[in-house]
Formats: structure tokens, C-alpha cells, sequence
């Protein structure tokens, strides 16, 4: 590597806006450049969601995910200070409605306190105190659980590493990456530019973009369309702060709950189907090329051969808005049809095997003069900090700039 190495990172979502941070802090000297298709930073995953700042409860006990997100978490909260940005430590509660969920419950709990996460079990009335209009049977109450505005954080991002003389590239698709023997050569629909070395963070298209550039990733993104609706104003009084079922074990998406958003809004949802289109955030979008891929691809057609009543009970709680508000019921008996209206989706891009099982940790990849971020779902933005100091880390090494 040159003494003042030039440096591509594609995607400016929270990941890859968190890398270049991080390696601006380590090497001053870069010449960064940040390709995004979009004309706004944060514009998919990273602003599609609900914006919590998550504990890291769930995950298991010395995993990527579980490392991550207990340190990420600490370092957002700390540049959210820095930067003036709101943030607000609300609390949540994970609730079991039948006895069938709280073995599932205790197992989280002892995840939890694996991870390092101030939590308590609590029984009906303490619940009933934190939240008044949540009835269960058990519930795990995790004080410093959190909402923030992701896109806020990431245009604070693009702004500093402006600063430290970055470049943003908007509006550039990188269609290609061709690494040589002493470059990188990014291919983008607005010409062709040459790097030392370059970090794929493309997000719903990671995989593409690696397969593109001569690297089997050994996965395949597929698209779940997380899909809300939101109280209206007039019962916001129905949820204080964060409230959560129990997670179905078999899936990585931790079920329909509510959220109190940074904004003051209630979030309700996602549920989780299949989108026919990896930006498809209305059924309505379809791209038939790669709704093909999809269909086709053995990892999926393994996965919905075992699931199928479950991705059945999805997609008929997409369509049927009752069948959607009876989910919520489970948790606040109280919510009505009339209480409910529709809110933006969100698409989240889950990594899958070709034997059909789920990545469900982070997945980075790493050639002589690339590395590919092939799978980074929740907690990727709260964690993102911390994924980017890693991934600073490896570049080091891949680089040779350690």
C-alpha cells in the first residue's frame, strides 16, 4: 500500500458511513471516497426502521452480534452526545402471553444477563406499572433500551467525515469491483475510478456487487418486507416505550411489537414477507429479474419447503389488516382496527444459505484488496460504531497498513 492509500467504500448507510468514520480516526491520511447510488445518505435500511437503540438481549452469548452490539451501543450513545443528537433510553419490556413462551422468555433472560444487560424478570402488576395497557403473564423488563433517528446519525456522519476531507460521491451506482494486481478499479455508471482498495457496503445488494467482482460470498441476500402500521395521536397513551412478544426461535425477526419512536410516534409492527423486489417497499414493486432470483435460488425453495405456514401466516396478516391488529391485541387487548394507520414499510436483507438455513450473525468477507460486508441485520445500526472500528481493524491487516 502507498503511504497515503486511496480508499473506496461502497454504500452510505450506517455501515458504511461508520467505517469511514473509523478509519478517518486511524488514518488521516486516507483518500476516502463514498460511493452511494442515492441522492441522500441512509436512504433504505438505515432509515427504514424504528430507530431502536437495542440492548442486545437476544443475541447468543459470545457471538458477533452479542460482542458488537453491547459495545456499539455505548459508542452510539456517546457520539449522540457529542453530535447533539436526541436520543432517549425509554426502556422495554419483553412480554410472554401464554405459558408456551416462557421457557423461550427465560432462555432470553439468561442471555441477557450472559450479555452484560441490566435486566429483571418481572410478573403481571410490576408490568402493568411500566406499562399499563400490556397484559401478560411474565415479562423481562430491559431498562436501557432505546430510540434514536438513524438518518440523523448518518447524515451527521457523511458531514464529519466530510470534514476530515472525504469525498461523497452521490448519485454514482457502482456497478462493478476489478481488483488487479496494484488497484482496485470501481466501476460506477458515472465512469470508471482507481483505488488502493475498497469495502463493499452495499447493503441489499452486497452480495450482487460481490458476485459481480469475481467473489462467491457463499450466500444470497433475500428480501423481507417489513411492513407497519402507527397509533394514531389521540392513543399514543397505549404504549409508554418499547413492548415486544416473545420471538418465534426458528426466525430471526423478533415479531410484531410497538414502538415509541424518537418523534413521539407509535410504531407498530414489522411483520415479515417476502418482497418481490430487493427495494420493494410496497407490494405493489415489483422487479421480476430479481423476484426470479429469489424463487429459483435452492436456499429459499429449502427454506419456505420447511416454513411455509409461517411465511403463509405472513403474508395473510400483510393482507388481512385485522389479522395484523389481532397480533397487536395479544399485547395491548385494548387496540382496535380504528386505532391503526398504515405507516411506511421497511425491507430488511437477510443472508441465506444454500441449504436454506439463515445467517443470522454479521458476515464479512475478505479478498487481497477488498472486503465485502455480506450480511449485516439488527442490530447493525446500533452496533454500527463498533462494526466499523472492526472492520477498520481488518482493513489493516488485509491492507497491510498493520
Amino acid at each position: 500500500m502507498p503511504t497515503h492509500p486511496r480508499v473506496a467504500i461502497i454504500g452510505a448507510g450506517i455501515v458504511g458511513l461508520a467505517t469511514a468514520y473509523r478509519l478517518l480516526e486511524q488514518r488521516s491520511d486516507l483518500h476516502l471516497i463514498v460511493f452511494e447510488k442515492e441522492e441522500d445518505v441512509g436512504m433504505h435500511q438505515s432509515s427504514h426502521n424504528s430507530g431502536v437503540l437495542h440492548s442486545g438481549i437476544y443475541y447468543r452469548p459470545g457471538s458477533r452480534k452479542a460482542r458488537n452490539c453491547r459495545e456499539g451501543k455505548r459508542q452510539m450513545e456517546a457520539f449522540c452526545q457529542q453530535e447533539g443528537i436526541p436520543y432517549v433510553l425509554s426502556g422495554k419490556v419483553i412480554v410472554a402471553t401464554d405459558e408456551q413462551e416462557r421457557p423461550i422468555l427465560h432462555e432470553i433472560y439468561r442471555r441477557g444477563r450472559a450479555n452484560g444487560v441490566p435486566c429483571e424478570r418481572i410478573g403481571p402488576e410490576t408490568l402493568r406499572d411500566i406499562e399499563p395497557h400490556v397484559r401478560g403473564l411474565e415479562a423481562i423488563h430491559v431498562p436501557e433500551a432505546g430510540v434514536v433517528d438513524f438518518q440523523q446519525v448518518c447524515r451527521r456522519l457523511a458531514q464529519r467525515i466530510q470534514e476530515k476531507g472525504a469525498q461523497l460521491a452521490l448519485r454514482h451506482r457502482v456497478h462493478r469491483l476489478e481488483e488487479r494486481a496494484s488497484e482496485v478499479l470501481v466501476h460506477t455508471d458515472q465512469g470508471t475510478f482507481s483505488v488502493d482498495a475498497a469495502i463493499n457496503c452495499a447493503g441489499l445488494y452486497a452480495d450482487v456487487l460481490a458476485r459481480q467482482s469475481g467473489f462467491d460470498p457463499g450466500v444470497q441476500i433475500v428480501p423481507f418486507r417489513g411492513e407497519y402500521y402507527r397509533l394514531r395521536p389521540e392513543y399514543h397513551y397505549l404504549c409508554r416505550s418499547l413492548i415486544y412478544p416473545v420471538p418465534d426461535p426458528a426466525f430471526p425477526f423478533l415479531g410484531v411489537h410497538f414502538t415509541r419512536t424518537i418523534h413521539g410516534e407509535v410504531e407498530c409492527g414489522p411483520n415479515a414477507v417476502l418482497a418481490c423486489a430487493r427495494e420493494g417497499y410496497h407490494r405493489t414493486v415489483i422487479r421480476p429479474r430479481e423476484c426470479a432470483e429469489t424463487l429459483t435460488y435452492p436456499g429459499f425453495i429449502r427454506l419456505a419447503g420447511r416454513y411455509w405456514r409461517q411465511g403463509l401466516r405472513e403474508l395473510w396478516r400483510s393482507w388481512n389488516r385485522r389479522a395484523f391488529v389481532a397480533s397487536l391485541q395479544k399485547l395491548v387487548p385494548e387496540v382496535q382496527d380504528r386505532m391503526v394507520e398504515p405507516a411506511p414499510a421497511g425491507v430488511r436483507a437477510q443472508a441465506l444459505r444454500p441449504d436454506g438455513t439463515l445467517v443470522d450473525d454479521f458476515l464479512v468477507l475478505q479478498g487481497k484488496r477488498t472486503i465485502h460486508v455480506c450480511n449485516a441485520p439488527s442490530p447493525a445500526a446500533t452496533a454500527s460504531l463498533n462494526i466499523g472500528g472492526w472492520i477498520t481493524q481488518l482493513a489493516g491487516k488485509t491492507f497491510g497498513w498493520t
